[in-house]
C-alpha cells in the first residue's frame, strides 16, 4: 500500500481535526491560561524549562491517542486477514507500515507544541532541553506495539476507546499517587518540573522509559512467532517484570516532584570586581547588569554612610540560578533577585536597592519570620521604623512599605501601627545630626530584639 492510500484509510488521518484542536486548544488557551504571552516572553527564558512545562500538558494525550489508533491498526490486519496471507514481508515489517500514522500522530501531539513554543519565545534548544521530547516520543513507540497487541486479542470497536481512556486516565493522574509514589515517575508523565538553568537528570528520562518500554518488549514477545515460543515469552515476560520492579524501586525514593536534575547550566555573565556582580545571560536583564551594579554598590555606601553595619560583598550573584535549593545570603556573597527585579515584569532598579536593604539590615538577634496569634507584636514597630529608615536613605521605601503593608494582615490595628512606623522613621530622617540618626538606628535595633524576647 502506498503512502497516499495508507493516510486516507488511516484512523490517524480521520482523527486528525481532534488531535489537532487539542493541540491548538491547549496551547493557546491552557498553556496560556496562568501566564499569558506577554508574560512569557518577557523571561526568564530556559529552554529546558519551557519544553518540559509544555509537555507536562501532552504526554497523556499522545500516549492514549497512540494506543487507541493502534489497537484500530492491530485490529484491522486481523479482521482484513493479513496474518493468513503468504508471508511475502515479516510480521514486524507488516506492523511497522501499519503503525506508522499512528506513531506519527502521537509524535505530532509532543512535537508540535514544543516547536510553537519555542519559536513563541524565540529560543534555540540544546540537545538536552529536547530530551525529554525524546524520552515521550520514544513511550509513544511504545504503547503503539501495546495497542497493535491489544488489538489483535480484543474487538477493536471496543477496546479501542477503553484503551485510550485507560492510559489517558493513568497517565495524567498520575500525579495524585501518594503512596505508593513511584507511579508519579514512571508512567510516562514527568512528575518533576525544572527550574532556571536546570536540565532532567537520566533516570529521570530513563526510568519511565524502560518501565513501558519493557512491559511493550514482553507483549512483542507474546505475539511474535518464534522458535520455542513459550521459552521466550517466559524469559521477556521475567525481564520486564525484573526492569519493572527495578524502575518502581528506583522512583520511590525521589519523593513528590523529585526526580533527579543537573543544576548550574545557565550560561552567567559577570561585571566588576568586589563586587562581582553575576546575573543569568538568559534572564531576562543581562542588558541591565552594569546599571545593577551601580545600584548595589551606590545602595551599599550610602547605608554606611547613614551608619548601617553593612560590609560590602566581594559576589553579588542572580538568585535565578539558584531558585530549587535557594542559598542563604552570607558577608562575602549575596544572592539577590536580580534578573527578575531589573527585568520587565520587575520592579526595576528601585527593588534592585530594596533586595540590598533586605540583604544588608541585620538585626542582632533572631526574630519570627511570621506574627503568630496570641504572641506579642510589639517588636514590630521599632523593627519596620529602623528598616524603613534605612530604605529611606536608598530611596527604597515604596517597595518595602508595599511588601509590610501586605504582611500587616493578622494586625488588628493595621493602619495605626503603619502610620507609627512611617511617623518614627520620617522624624528621625529630619533630625540635622547624622550621629543622631545613627544612635537611634541601633537603639531601635536593641529594642527589638528586647520587645522581641531575644535580647
Amino acid at each position: 500500500m502506498n503512502l497516499r492510500a495508507r493516510l486516507r484509510t488511516s484512523p490517524a488521518a480521520w482523527s486528525a481535526p481532534v488531535w489537532v484542536g487539542i493541540i491548538a486548544f491547549y496551547f493557546f488557551y491552557v498553556v496560556h491560561l496562568e501566564d499569558s504571552r506577554a508574560e512569557v516572553v518577557a523571561g526568564p527564558l530556559w529552554a529546558a524549562e519551557q519544553v518540559a512545562l509544555v509537555l507536562s500538558f501532552f504526554y497523556a494525550f499522545a500516549y492514549a491517542l497512540t494506543v487507541g489508533l493502534a489497537v484500530w491498526e492491530g485490529g484491522r490486519l486481523v479482521q482484513d486477514g493479513v496474518w493468513a496471507l503468504a508471508p511475502a514481508r515479516t510480521r514486524i515489517r507488516v506492523a511497522v507500515h501499519a503503525l506508522a500514522p499512528s506513531v506519527s500522530a502521537g509524535w505530532l501531539v509532543l512535537v508540535v507544541p514544543v516547536v510553537m513554543r519555542l519559536v513563541e519565545t524565540g529560543l534555540l534548544p540544546s540537545p538536552a532541553a529536547v530530551a525529554p521530547l525524546l524520552m515521550g516520543m520514544g513511550i509513544v513507540c511504545a504503547y503503539a506495539l501495546l495497542g497493535c497487541v491489544l488489538g489483535h486479542v480484543a474487538p477493536r470497536v471496543i477496546a479501542a476507546p477503553l484503551a485510550s481512556v485507560t492510559v489517558f486516565y493513568f497517565v495524567s493522574g498520575s500525579g495524585g499517587y501518594s503512596d505508593p509514589v513511584w507511579p508519579r515517575h514512571t508512567l510516562g508523565q514527568i512528575d518533576t518540573s525544572l527550574a532556571f538553568g536546570e536540565h532532567y537528570g537520566v533516570l529521570t528520562l530513563l526510568v519511565p522509559f524502560l518501565f513501558i518500554a519493557a512491559a511493550a518488549g514482553a507483549a512483542a514477545a507474546w505475539w511474535l512467532p518464534t522458535p520455542r515460543r513459550w521459552l521466550v515469552r517466559a524469559a521477556a515476560f521475567a525481564v520486564a517484570l525484573c526492569v519493572g520492579v527495578a524502575c518502581a524501586r528506583e522512583a520511590s525514593g525521589w519523593g513528590f516532584g523529585d526526580g533527579p536534575v543537573v543544576a548550574g547550566n545557565a550560561p552567567v555573565r559577570c561585571v566588576g570586581e568586589a563586587p562581582r556582580v553575576c546575573m543569568a545571560e538568559t534572564g531576562g536583564a543581562i542588558g541591565s547588569l552594569r546599571e545593577v551594579r551601580t545600584q548595589v554598590v551606590g545602595s551599599v555606601h550610602r547605608l554606611q554612610a547613614a551608619g548601617v553595619r553593612v560590609e560590602m560583598p566581594d559576589t553579588v550573584s542572580d538568585a535565578l540560578l539558584a531558585e530549587r535549593h535557594r542559598k542563604r545570603s552570607s558577608a562575602t556573597q549575596w544572592w539577590l533577585p536580580l534578573s527578575r527585579q531589573a527585568g520587565e515584569l520587575g520592579g526595576g532598579m528601585v527593588n534592585i536597592r530594596y533586595a540590598v536593604l533586605l540583604a544588608s539590615v541585620q538585626f542582632p538577634c533572631s526574630l519570627p519570620t511570621a506574627f503568630e496569634p496570641g504572641k506579642s507584636a510589639d517588636w514590630i514597630v521599632p523593627h519596620d521604623a529602623a528598616t524603613l529608615w534605612a530604605a529611606q536613605k536608598i530611596n527604597a521605601e515604596a517597595p518595602y512599605l508595599a511588601w509590610r503593608r501586605s504582611e500587616y494582615g493578622a494586625i488588628q490595628n493595621a493602619d495605626e501601627v503603619l502610620e507609627k512606623v512611617r511617623k518614627l522613621a520620617d522624624n528621625t530622617s529630619k533630625l540635622s545630626s547624622k550621629a543622631e540618626q545613627e544612635a537611634w538606628f541601633h537603639d531601635e535595633q536593641q529594642k527589638t530584639c528586647k520587645l522581641a524576647g531575644q535580647a
